[in-house]
């Protein structure tokens, strides 16, 4: 289910205080009873109980039974939480329609001081348990719902974004709250999703930026042709909350698999052959 601004902005005051009374209870409940809910908010039991089914109708708090009976926010909710933040702070004035949908993210067009992208990260919608083995950054804990764990990811791929811009090409990151990045929008595509009328002139770009990105201390460490867009100034890498510096301990099979990566493709879509170790060894310098 996608957000929209007239949504967010029919939030009743009381909904908006069950929306934070949810998330701050979710630091060590994976589901807050109704009781605790309604103490923590300060309303009566059939007031909590109202703005919870309300909440429920728009998508934003989910309830179960199962492993006990109790209530959750839901990525809606946590967006709406992080969407409601960045207006109040003048980050982010309009929000558009969803222009992308990922596996681990949702992207909407918006407005701030021009034109942004809002990305919204949603980690471990599928398999949160092998998102977490995979992640150093997901803390291993009983209490640490996928929301914490999408929270954490936007921190990360925040951090790279300032680490990467102006000296790399990537997106100008503008601002974040909890789980939402908002950012440059980028006038182009994906890689997957074109046919460049110089491959090998596109390839290079991509190898420059690997290594531009490297000497800045960044290894994007997911990187392929879904994370790759082209607009008219040329390449720009996105998608960066996966990233590892260059002293990490598996740095160089991480390296490899970007780079490796990227000549597959091209050689599988192209027929471009090229030699991977002289490849990593022109972007480690």
């Amino acid at each position: 289910m996608a957000i929209s601004a007239e949504t967010i902005r029919q939030l009743h005051p009381y909904e908006t205080r069950i929306l934070h009374t949810l998330e701050r209870l979710m630091g060590s409940h994976s589901w807050v009873p109704l009781d605790l809910i309604r103490k923590r908010a300060g309303f009566s039991e059939s007031e909590t109980l109202f703005r919870l089914g309300t909440l429920m109708e728009k998508g934003m708090v989910r309830y179960d039974v199962v492993p006990y009976e109790g209530y959750s926010l839901t990525f809606l909710g946590a967006d709406t939480l992080a969407l409601l933040s960045l207006s109040r702070q003048d980050t982010l004035s309009a929000l558009g329609p969803l222009v992308g949908e990922g596996k681990e993210s949702v992207v909407y067009e918006g407005l701030g001081l021009g034109r942004v992208a809002v990305k919204c990260h949603h980690v471990g919608q599928r398999s949160f348990q092998s998102v977490r083995l995979s992640r150093e950054y997901i803390a291993e804990k009983t209490h640490c719902p996928w929301i914490f764990a999408s929270r954490a990811s936007a921190e990360r791929e925040y951090e790279a974004l300032k680490r990467l811009h102006p000296g790399a090409r990537v997106p100008l990151p503008v601002g974040r709250n909890r789980n939402v990045i908002v950012m440059e929008f980028i006038e182009g595509t994906t890689l997957n999703r074109t046919r460049p009328a110089d491959p090998a002139g596109v390839l290079a770009a991509i190898l420059e930026q690997v290594a531009i990105a490297y000497s800045l201390g960044v290894i994007h460490a997911d990187l392929s042709e879904f994370n790759v867009m082209l607009d008219r100034k040329g390449v720009v890498l996105i998608d960066w909350p996966q990233w590892v510096t260059p002293d990490h301990p598996n740095a160089g099979q991480i390296l490899a698999r970007d780079v490796e990566n990227i000549l597959r493709y091209f050689n599988r879509k192209f027929g471009i052959v090229a030699d991977s170790t002289e490849e990593i060894a022109r972007v480690t310098g």
